[in-house]
């Protein structure tokens, strides 16, 4: 969430903000105005409180002198219901206020490439070659329904369209990776491993930005005072929602594997097929808490935790910096991590790496002091795949597929697989 103090100083900012995020820029009108008078009506409720409690306190002083205090008495009769219809537009004017801020966007840092769509996204950096092969490379649906590993057909007659079923082999390597990437950052980059709830509730959806704006996309129960988790990042990063940390436990690495489930999965061209983009898979999310002046050195650094792997299973990726119309809602710089996958013939995102500065830890109160007694100040937080699946799966199955048919599996993930390649069954 925004700062009402900030925008109120420097609207002009904010509505430059907005634009670069193709947001509504009437929005910063509409709650300067709905600020205005939510000021307005605070001070009269405030004076007419002041003077409702004067009044209590001379009626009795002027009976106990003997003299008449029937003005003061009716007075005070009117006080009542002028107070209860002055706190109501105030709580009205408060909710209404807070709704669109819940709605505002957050605000693109100065280093974030300005352009309206993801043709202005820029690349950062690339890590090794495209693989070559000889003969024309198959997809990940043709390996995996070759090797008797994938089954989107049933997976589709069980759950409906988005959904699929990984057998045998692919759905050990799925775990190993999960387990491998798990004991990199917790041994390797000092993560804590977490294991959250899968459903939440809405303050919990809505301190991370999910809600108001993306509820549709969200599998609500109960009414929707529930929901099923998109992301880990939802639960883990609201792991501290209300609390003031210390200075000296910053930064807070945590990392957690989760399923996650969305409704929005919708495709276009190649991606309408195999596991693309569905409606319920797994990913490993790392979550950082840290000071307010480093976030942005916290943010290199979560992005190397994802690139690293991405190298040791010596798979070519890019790295682009997202511009700001292709800047998700809560973001203030974003990294998207691109992974080759040569059947399909196109890169696919396998993390975002975020910081949403100060603007998740707004909604749902994270702050930390720096020293003892000091005033509690807004933490910074940032998230980032490390990594998600399906997607790591078919870059591995399309990039490391044989001229047999089989998929001989990157050196390192082969203790954790128990073998080396997956081979078509006999």
């Amino acid at each position: 969430m925004l700062d009402i103090k900030l925008i109120r100083t420097n609207p002009d900012q904010f509505r430059e903000g907005l634009k670069a995020k193709k947001a509504d820029t009437s929005l910063i009108d509409k709650v300067l105005e709905l600020d205005a008078r939510r000021r307005e009506l605070t001070g009269e409720t405030e004076q007419l409180k002041a003077r409702k409690n004067e009044v209590s306190k001379l009626i009795p002083r002027k009976m106990k002198a003997g003299e008449n205090a029937d003005d003061l008495k009716a007075e005070s009769k009117e006080i009542g219901p002028k107070l209860k219809g002055l706190e109501e537009s105030l709580r009205q004017t408060e909710e209404e206020q807070q709704d669109i801020l819940l709605r505002l966007p957050n605000m693109p840092h100065d280093t974030v490439p300005r352009g309206m769509d993801e043709t202005a996204n820029e690349t950062v950096r690339e890590w090794g070659d495209k693989p070559s092969f000889e003969s024309e490379p198959k997809t990940h649906w043709d390996l995996g329904t070759a090797l008797g590993v994938l089954d989107l057909e049933r997976g589709a007659r069980i759950s409906g369209s988005g959904y699929y079923v990984l057998k045998g082999d692919l759905a050990r390597l799925e775990r190993a990776l999960i387990a491998w990437m798990i004991d990199i950052h917790t041994k390797k980059n000092g993560y804590t491993e977490i294991a959250p709830p899968y459903i939440v509730t809405r303050d919990t959806m809505r301190g991370t930005g999910q809600l108001p704006k993306f509820e549709d996309d969200l599998y609500g129960m109960d009414d929707n005072s529930v929901f099923l988790i998109p992301t880990a990042e939802v639960p883990v990063t609201n792991l501290h929602a209300g609390e003031i940390l210390s200075a000296n436990d910053l930064p807070i690495k945590y990392c957690a594997h989760t399923p996650c489930f969305r409704r929005e999965a919708g495709s276009y061209g190649k991606e309408v097929r195999g596991i693309t983009r569905v409606h319920q898979f797994n990913k490993v999310e790392m979550v950082q808490y840290a000071l307010p002046e480093k976030s942005y050195d916290v943010l290199e650094d979560l992005t190397r935790n994802a690139t690293e792997l991405l190298e040791a299973l010596g798979l070519h990726y890019r790295v682009l910096s997202l511009c700001t119309g292709d800047l998700s809602f809560g973001a203030a710089k974003c990294y998207d991590l691109e992974v080759w996958a040569p059947g399909m013939n196109l890169y696919l995102e396998v993390s975002s790496c975020s910081n949403f500065e100060d603007f998740q830890a707004r909604r749902m109160n994270l702050r930390f002091r720096r020293e003892q007694g000091a005033k509690p100040e807004f933490a910074h937080t940032l998230n980032g795949s490390g990594l998600a699946l399906p997607r790591l799966l078919i870059a591995l199955l399309e990039t490391c597929q044989q001229p047999d048919g089989s998929i001989a599996l990157p050196p390192v993930l082969h203790p954790w697989f128990g073998g080396e390649r997956i081979a078509p069954t006999p």
